[in-house]
């Protein structure tokens, strides 16, 4: 039985019930280690990683569906760690990272799901969207600056139904996806304001961490409390039961890696798949291949 086994950490307490209504000071950023000691972290990670390599290498082979992996976070939440430690043994012909920052000029001349929609996975592919679509009622809301510039006729932008209105955008596309094939685990992670000061000061501290700070950091932190509630308008509309958000405490990236992990590997599981049937047709080729060597 592995650790994780013993702890009974299930993953579905960290994921938002459609409908619920969520208050984010009432999600912890942080939850007992699930392992004592690194050395043991270090072990159940690779457990998990060997795990998902394996139904990757299947997922790949089966070709059914296209599984679609979302992190959100704010700034030093931990997303390009966790990706790059969870999905360090996955096949990279099997899968794509893309991180989506502002928008060219190109992309705001299309509407906001274009860009994102160009970079979805193919059936067998697993698709990890470092940012995504979900920045538009994010960063957009909490600077509707940034709305305004962004060319729509001043029709389509009224600040009070537009939100609303990218939400049930996002939610039918979601349903689409998932109608034809295409699987999706959403991942916030929920990092604490004081955590957030300890990572940007340890940045600035360790010089092979400086080129991850930028002035546009400390900038955003003042708005803290609008992003807060912006993630929580989001989470409350767009948690769905065929797409649903993962509230998953970020202030430990050990626990929080393990907790993602273990959030796709069941996200794997409940696909359902096998290795394609050998035919008889192709078993009569293989033999004549057979004969030839």
């Amino acid at each position: 039985m592995t650790e994780w086994m013993k702890m009974k950490i299930n993953s579905k307490d960290f994921r938002v019930r459609p409908g619920e209504k969520v208050k984010l000071g009432e999600w912890p950023t942080t939850v007992k280690p699930i392992c004592r000691t690194k050395k043991r972290y270090q072990k159940l990670l690779e457990e998990h990683v060997a795990q998902l390599t394996a139904r990757q290498r299947l997922h790949y082979a089966s070709e059914l569906y296209a599984v679609l992996l979302i992190f959100q976070g704010m700034d030093a939440g931990g997303k390009d760690g966790a990706i790059r430690h969870v999905m360090s043994g996955v096949n990279p012909q099997g899968c794509e990272v893309f991180s989506f920052k502002q928008p060219s000029a190109e992309e705001l001349k299309h509407d906001f799901l274009w860009r994102t929609t160009c970079r979805l996975p193919e059936r067998g592919r697993i698709g990890i969207f470092n940012r995504s679509y979900y920045e538009e009622v994010l960063v957009v809301r909490v600077h509707p600056e940034i709305l305004r510039a962004q060319g729509l006729p001043e029709e389509l932008r009224d600040e009070k139904t537009i939100w609303e209105q990218r939400y049930r955008s996002i939610v039918d596309l979601e349903e689409h996806l998932h109608r034809n094939g295409t699987r999706i685990v959403k991942f916030f992670l929920h990092l604490s304001k004081s955590e957030q000061r300890k990572r940007f000061l340890e940045r600035i501290d360790e010089p092979d961490k400086n080129w991850k700070f930028s002035l546009a950091d400390i900038h955003e932190r003042k708005y803290w409390h609008h992003y807060m509630k912006a993630y929580e308008a989001c989470l409350n509309a767009t948690s769905t039961h065929h797409a649903p958000w993962h509230v998953v405490p970020a202030d430990d990236k050990d626990n929080a890696r393990l907790i993602v992990s273990r959030i796709v590997l069941d996200a794997l599981d409940d696909l359902n798949m096998a290795n394609p049937k050998t035919t008889t047709k192709r078993l009569r080729e293989l033999k004549a291949i057979r004969k030839q060597l």
